[in-house]
């Protein structure tokens, strides 16, 4: 099951704020409403927004009335525009927009009609990529879990936060499928409890073995010697390997280092971002407070108390001990790497 797809003219996506409650979809007809699932999550996870652009920008083409080629570019840069806007932290949604637009832009002797259908197959064609990488990289991050282990997990990386499979959540899906036998705790990963709503019902329907955990737990079970591996995901990693993550990664990070746990984030190569050089570059999304206050419309305290919302915080690659991706898990020093990763050489 495909968390975002292309249907008869349309894109339907798994609506994740309903999960673990209800299994629904929604179908969006205009690339502004794909910007808004992105924005409100909708749809969520950097490898997920970034398909779900690439389907923005095929509607964005059969929206636009365009005749010429120029018109229908102009058309199509200025939905870039607010697809890119939706959300600022995870690069891969930039990425999927600019892929699009440069596999068009070749394509100048094109009719717009011949240009729509370029459109729509380049979309497809990013999300069959997505599930192919994410299994690949899921059986390269396998090879870190034993038989035994407690693996620690921060929010969600799951088939949910990709087009399908997952990323971090693949790796233990691969583990699983290679039938290790295994325990998996979740950090719920507060305010909006990714890992208590979607990592938890992701690996029910998979038979992994589970706990949520309070995200103030996870020391308590690194002192106890439970947790043998830490894997979990980014949302963009700059070129030294310092990586933007959902808030409460650099603690964990932190945490893994003083009990000299393995820390690994898995990531496809889409999410490393050369132009930035270091994590200090990376834009951090500041959340609206209501998300802190009132969880899923929960009153924990009076809406007039004050609140602060990171949606990302940012991790030093020295916490690092590899990044696992669809080319194989990169180790220090990153930044040779990284390069070599996503430039070849």
């Amino acid at each position: 099951m495909r968390t975002v797809e292309w249907v008869d003219g349309y894109v339907r996506m798994i609506d994740q704020r309903l999960i673990p409650w209800e299994l629904a979809f929604v179908d969006l007809r205009t690339f502004q409403e794909v910007a808004d699932a992105i924005t409100n999550m909708t749809v969520r996870g950097a490898p997920a927004i970034g398909a779900s652009a690439a389907f923005g920008m095929a509607l964005a083409g059969v929206q636009s009335r365009a005749a010429t080629y120029e018109a229908l570019i102009a058309d199509l840069e200025a939905a870039g525009a607010i697809l890119k806007a939706s959300r600022p932290t995870a690069v891969n949604l930039a990425w999927g927009v600019d892929r699009m637009l440069r596999r068009v832009k070749t394509s100048s002797d094109a009719t717009p009609d011949q240009i729509r259908t370029v459109l729509l197959q380049e979309s497809e064609r990013i999300a069959d990529e997505d599930v192919a990488i994410n299994q690949q990289l899921g059986a390269y991050g396998a090879e870190l879990i034993r038989n035994g282990d407690t693996v620690l997990h921060h929010c969600n990386t799951g088939g949910l936060a990709t087009v399908d499979y997952g990323t971090a959540l693949g790796v233990i899906r691969a583990a699983h499928e290679q039938g290790k036998k295994f325990h998996v705790l979740l950090d719920e990963t507060r305010p909006r409890l990714q890992g208590s709503r979607l990592s938890a019902w992701e690996l029910e329907q998979l038979g992994v073995s589970y706990d949520i955990i309070p995200d103030t737990a996870a020391g308590f079970y690194m002192a106890r010697g439970e947790i043998k591996l830490v894997v979990l995901g980014a949302d963009r990693i700059a070129a030294n390997g310092d990586f933007a993550n959902k808030i409460g990664t650099y603690q964990v990070a932190i945490l893994a280092k003083e009990h000299g746990i393995p820390f690994y984030s898995a990531a496809p190569i889409s999410t490393v971002d050369l132009a930035l050089a270091s994590g200090a570059d990376i834009p951090i999304e500041e959340r609206d407070k209501a998300e802190v206050l009132a969880p899923y419309g929960l009153a924990l305290v009076p809406p007039t108390f004050r609140a602060r919302n990171p949606a990302f915080d940012v991790t030093p690659s020295r916490y690092l001990s590899g990044i696992i991706t669809e080319k194989g898990i990169i180790r220090p020093p990153f930044e040779a790497g990284l390069r070599r990763a996503v430039l070849g050489g």
